[in-house]
């Protein structure tokens, strides 16, 4: 965002974020929205603050970010908690799910169970010298 479309309460680095997720002027915030803003800034990857969230909203009404009311600011926590949550695990922290454990045992034919093999040349443990 240039000097002249610089957002109220929008630092650079924020305002970084958003040129990427295609948000630019303060009319491209008002018509998306804070709470969209803000989850665009977190499925492009980057780690916002909910500050973030307060900021994008006080830009909207044209106020400082503090100056949010604590109502308004539990509604927007709630509703971008719904919708983070949808967003799909970064590659990351993407682990396949591990199926179930199962135990096999071997029986010989006389009920004693064998003894492991270790992977060792020698079964005996004499070394050779």
């Amino acid at each position: 965002m240039s000097s002249d479309t610089k957002l109220r309460n929008i630092g650079p680095k924020s305002a970084a974020w958003l040129r990427q997720t295609g948000i630019r002027t303060q009319e491209d915030l008002v018509a998306v929205g804070a709470l969209a803003a803000f989850v665009r800034v977190k499925r492009a990857g980057f780690k916002p603050s909910l500050n973030l969230l307060y900021a994008l909203e006080g830009a909207i009404l044209g106020c400082h970010w503090q100056e949010i009311p604590d109502e308004r600011r539990s509604e927007l926590v709630l509703a971008a908690g719904d919708e983070v949550a949808k967003l799909p695990l970064p590659k990351y922290k993407r682990v396949p799910v591990a199926g179930p454990v199962t135990t096999v045992h071997h029986d010989d034919g006389d009920g004693a169970m064998p003894e492991p093999d270790l992977g060792f040349d020698d079964p005996s443990g004499s070394s050779a010298d």
